[in-house]
Formats: structure tokens, C-alpha cells, sequence
């Protein structure tokens, strides 16, 4: 089984690599709105994803994993993680990649992600108000069940998602098509990992971060932990192939390189390694915050839960890219660099 995971890792690290879609420059750049393939690919697995995975549902291959609609962990949650995801120019899956690259700033992203980890742990009991109301796992099906309406609505919504992924294209600088069949590889690695014989369960990244801080710390008598320990340490094994992913294809490349400042970082925020290290800690750390707040991150919750049409996964979304906007305009802008 650990193998699997592993595998199953390494395919989802090739793929995010294969269309760049875990680089700094990609990510941050969609920020600030220059470069728009991490969205395009998104609403092109969602649009995928959700007719493989409804299928594959339907005739009894897999089940919904949705997450449950916890209003004030999705909504806050979501605009946290989007900041984190802006400064930090990584998502919690890419940062395995990135960092099996040489990515340094994605080392310390990491860090920072580890020590959310700890501090979400300490603080959830007291917390735990702001983060409802819990409104259950709701999606389209969830309302409609598995019937004729359900399907002649589920359709016209993921062909709108791919179509939104081409409307996006229309408009965008970088015109590589990578991110069609990075977008298309996701939706078809979800359908496996949700298969029942293979993993039974929707592909995840952020859980990992408190489950492994945790573990080392040893902060693990709490329910918290309880809760977390079984999808975190799947996931642990997910991210180290991802890693794997990064490193092997670098190499075989011979593009591997350790790299603290980005090419849009600089552009924009300067030469400093020293400043770049202390943002990529703190947007590392403000990416798991408001990750496990809302219960998941851009593959488990938004991907995977965009595919399920769970309302939970779509409201994460939309929070995460108006954050994700309005921080990539607000930080590199104001602090564009000039010399």
C-alpha cells in the first residue's frame, strides 16, 4: 500500500511538473494576473473531474468523500490560505515538488507550514466558534441524489468548467497548451485515488503538515490528532512521491538547482535572499493555517471537492482566488522593487 501511495505521488508530481504548474514564477504570477495556467488547469480537472469521478460513482466504483460545509472555517479559512498562497507562491502540494527541485524558499515554506501545524493544534479548542456553523456535507448531489436530474445538471456544469478553462486561455499571455493535459491527467488520477479498490479517498496535501509536526513534537494526545492521523500519514506518503516527482525529473532534466529568489520575485520585491526566506516562512505558515481551518487545501478541497460539486469545496474557491488577487496586488505591487 505504501508503495501505491508513493506511486500514486509521483504521477500527481510529474504532472503538476510536466505543465510547470508548481513554480514559484506560475503561481505567483497568477496573483498578479500575469500568468493565468494554474487556474486554467483548475477549472479544466474540476470540469473532468466531475464527469469521470459522478460516473465512476454511479456505477459503484468509488463514493463522495465531501467535505462538510463549515461556514466560518471556509470562508476565513480561504482567505488566509489565498494570502499565504500569494506570498508564498506554492500551494501545499506544489511545495513538495518544488522543494525535490531545489526550490529553497519551499523549504522554508514547509517550516512554516509545520509550525502552523503545531500552533492549529494548540489553538483549535479555542477557536472552534469562529469556525461554524457546520452546515454538513452538502453538494448537487447531496440535494438531488443519484437521478435523472442530477446527471442533466452535472453535465452542462463541468462542460461550463472546461469552458471557462478556455475562456481563460483566450485572455492569457503564456500560450502553452501543457496545462490542457495536466488539467485532464488530474481528473484522471482523482478517479483513480477515489476508486474503492485502489484508495478510497479524494487526493490531499495539507494534512500532512500538522500530522507529521505533531507526530515530531509529539503533541499527539488531543482529538485533533485522533481525527488527522490516518489521512495525514496518507498523505505524508502522497507528498514524499511528489518529492520524488521533482527530484528525478530535475535531475533527469539536469535542471536541478538550489534557488531561494525567483525570477518574480525579484522583479518585484528585490534581491534580498534573507527577505524572500522570511515571507516564504510566513506565507508558508499562513497557507496551513487557513488550510486546515477550512479542512483542506487546493488539491483535497478544491480539486478533489470541486469535482464532487460539494458546495463546501466551491465557496473555498471563490475565497481563496478574491484573497489570492487582491494579495498578489497589494504585496507585489506596493513593494515592486526599483533600483
Amino acid at each position: 500500500m505504501t508503495i501505491m501511495i508513493i506511486i500514486l505521488g509521483l504521477i500527481f508530481g510529474a504532472i503538476l511538473e510536466y505543465a510547470n504548474l508548481n513554480k514559484f514564477d506560475v503561481i505567483s504570477g497568477l496573483a498578479l494576473k500575469e500568468d493565468l495556467r494554474v487556474a486554467k488547469a483548475i477549472a479544466m480537472a474540476i470540469g473532468t473531474g466531475a464527469i469521470l469521478i459522478n460516473i465512476e460513482i454511479a456505477l459503484g466504483f468509488a463514493a463522495y468523500h465531501i467535505k462538510p460545509f463549515v461556514l466560518g472555517g471556509v470562508v476565513i479559512g480561504g482567505l488566509i490560505f489565498g494570502a499565504g498562497m500569494a506570498i508564498l507562491g506554492y500551494c501545499p502540494g506544489t511545495l513538495a515538488v518544488s522543494m525535490g527541485e531545489g526550490a529553497l524558499d519551499a523549504v522554508l515554506g514547509v517550516v512554516g507550514g509545520l509550525l502552523a501545524g503545531v500552533v492549529y493544534t494548540l489553538i483549535l479548542p479555542f477557536i472552534n466558534p469562529i469556525l461554524g456553523p457546520n452546515l454538513g456535507a452538502v453538494s448537487l448531489y447531496s440535494l438531488l441524489g443519484s437521478n435523472a436530474l442530477f446527471f442533466i445538471l452535472l453535465f452542462p456544469v463541468a462542460i461550463g468548467f472546461i469552458a471557462i478553462s478556455l475562456w481563460l486561455h483566450k485572455i492569457d499571455r503564456n500560450k502553452t497548451k501543457r496545462w490542457i493535459y495536466a488539467g485532464i491527467g488530474l481528473g484522471l488520477l482523482n478517479m483513480v485515488v477515489f476508486a474503492s479498490s485502489v484508495a478510497n479517498r479524494p487526493i490531499g496535501a495539507s494534512t500532512a503538515y500538522p500530522y507529521l509536526a505533531d507526530l515530531v513534537t509529539g503533541l499527539t494526545k488531543n482529538n485533533y490528532f485522533n481525527k488527522i492521523k490516518t489521512p495525514g500519514n496518507w498523505e505524508v506518503k502522497f507528498l514524499f512521491g511528489a518529492f520524488l516527482a521533482g527530484l528525478l525529473i530535475s535531475l533527469l532534466k539536469g535542471n536541478f538547482k538550489l534557488k531561494l529568489v525567483h525570477e518574480n520575485w525579484l522583479k518585484h520585491k528585490g534581491s534580498s535572499g534573507t527577505k524572500r526566506a522570511i515571507w516564504a516562512f510566513i506565507g508558508g505558515f499562513l497557507l496551513i493555517l487557513g488550510a486546515r481551518m477550512a479542512g483542506g487545501c487546493t488539491s483535497g478541497h478544491i480539486l478533489s471537492g470541486g469535482m464532487q460539486l460539494a458546495f463546501s469545496s466551491l465557496t473555498f474557491a471563490v475565497f481563496v482566488f478574491i484573497s489570492l488577487l487582491f494579495t498578489g496586488k497589494l504585496f507585489y505591487n506596493s513593494g515592486k522593487f526599483r533600483e
